[in-house]
């Protein structure tokens, strides 16, 4: 019986000592990925003031997520609060106390917004810069122009905490940095107008392939909490509901928050889409309906 517990013991130890390194594996490897420097050398754009491009530059604010992740006033806003994924939150975008520092310049913005890459150089952690990389240079410029003309906000910036479970998922290549995927040297921005086109509508649905993937097939959303459910099929497969919905009832969804049916869209599916006007609706969809049919949850 003695030698029974003893082998007990020491089967014990030993998972426990596995564990440990495999914590101590993760925190590394992830903490290496975080840190990991970039050198990414862009133009400075030539920012416009007039009063349409800085209405522009606000509507691609709050349609694209900006305002989401930022805060209304681009103070800065609470993004995850989870014990497994961490304490993220946006920025402060401003030039008030706990924001950007003086000398932050229009090629940092561009940085950022396009390649997911902090002033410092180091990978931003869930900015989806592969959403935006693609901004026709107007769209940046405007973007850019009406951030900087935000009145400053008086607010601490909170560094990022990031949980085990998003370290875990960082290490298995399950949570992309933006920075790690994104083609800085080739990268080129689009070059479309705006209209109720499938190119249009190519370009303005990059900012849904965060949650629906690269092929809007749906499916559990890796860089979000645990509990956070699938993203819907976009496709005209039937496993999703858009293949059962007319482009009225796409309309409607978007801006009222409702299924056909009358279910509610889930909290996560962003509010702030009810802002995208009428040709970027049509845009969209006339898109959609030029995907290949695919399950769910095939990314």
């Amino acid at each position: 019986m003695r030698n029974f517990f003893k082998i007990v013991l020491r089967v014990l130890v030993g998972l426990v000592a596995l564990i440990a390194v495999l914590v101590v594996f993760v925190y590394w490897r992830s903490s290496a990925r975080l840190h990991r420097i970039y050198q990414v050398t862009v133009p400075s754009p030539a920012l416009p003031a007039d009063v349409a491009a800085l209405e522009r530059g606000h509507h691609l604010a709050a349609t694209r997520g900006c305002l989401d992740c930022h805060g209304t006033d681009l103070g800065g806003a609470k993004v995850i609060d989870d014990p497994a994924m961490g304490l993220i939150f946006g920025p402060n975008l401003t030039h008030g106390r706990g924001g950007l520092p003086p000398n932050y310049s229009d090629q940092d913005f561009v940085r950022a917004v396009r390649h997911g890459v902090a002033a410092d150089g180091h990978g931003l952690f869930l900015m989806p810069s592969d959403d935006y990389k693609e901004f026709t240079e107007s769209d940046m410029a405007d973007l850019i122009a009406f951030v900087k003309s935000v009145p400053p906000v008086d607010r601490e910036s909170v560094a990022p905490r990031v949980g085990p479970v998003a370290r875990v998922l960082l290490v298995a290549g399950k949570i992309k940095l933006a920075a790690d995927v994104i083609d800085h040297a080739g990268l080129k921005p689009s070059v479309v107008r705006p209209g109720a086109t499938v190119a249009y509508g190519r370009y303005v649905a990059a900012s849904c392939t965060g949650c629906h993937g690269a092929n809007f097939s749906g499916g559990k959303i890796d860089a979000g909490p645990p509990n956070w459910p699938p993203a819907a099929n976009l496709t005209p497969h039937p496993s999703g509901r858009l293949a059962r919905w007319t482009e009225s009832d796409f309309f409607a969804a978007i801006r009222t928050g409702r299924r056909p049916d009358g279910t509610p869209l889930d909290p996560v599916m962003p509010r702030a889409f009810a802002q995208l006007n009428d040709t970027e609706l049509k845009a969209i969809w006339a898109f959609l309906q030029t995907l290949p049919s695919v399950p769910t949850s095939t990314r």
